[in-house]
């Protein structure tokens, strides 16, 4: 299986993500969630592996704008609308590889899970 690194392009942590796979000459393919799109499929199985709160990003700019109301109650239906509808809610990056899927970048980590 080829690993797929989900993201955003312009975001400062998939950059660096990016950036340490292709020092480490890890092999990836990269899918920007929010010019490629994401299906609802998915993103359900990343829900199922992870949990919709591990994967929402309540700290960036997108979540932090919406209405209070929105975001109180919030549930694992109307998570996953919101982050279809705006993939930048979706904490990045996404990573789908042999071993399951992980949200986040952390060298160590990495350095333990990829580098051969």
């Amino acid at each position: 299986m080829t690993m797929i690194l989900y993201g955003i392009s312009n975001c400062d942590t998939v950059k660096k993500a990016r950036r340490w796979l292709d020092e480490h000459g890890v092999a990836y393919q990269f899918h920007d969630v929010r010019k490629d799109g994401l299906d609802a499929a998915r993103l359900q199985g990343w829900i199922d592996a992870l949990g919709w709160e591990k994967l929402l990003n309540r700290a960036g700019t997108t979540f932090r704008k919406l209405p209070d109301a929105q975001k109180e109650g919030l549930d694992a239906a109307s998570a996953k609308v919101l982050m279809l509808e705006q993939p930048a809610m979706i904490k990045r990056p996404v990573i789908e590889a042999a071993d399951g899927v992980s949200v986040g970048f952390g060298a160590a980590d990495w350095q333990t899970r990829f580098a051969a």
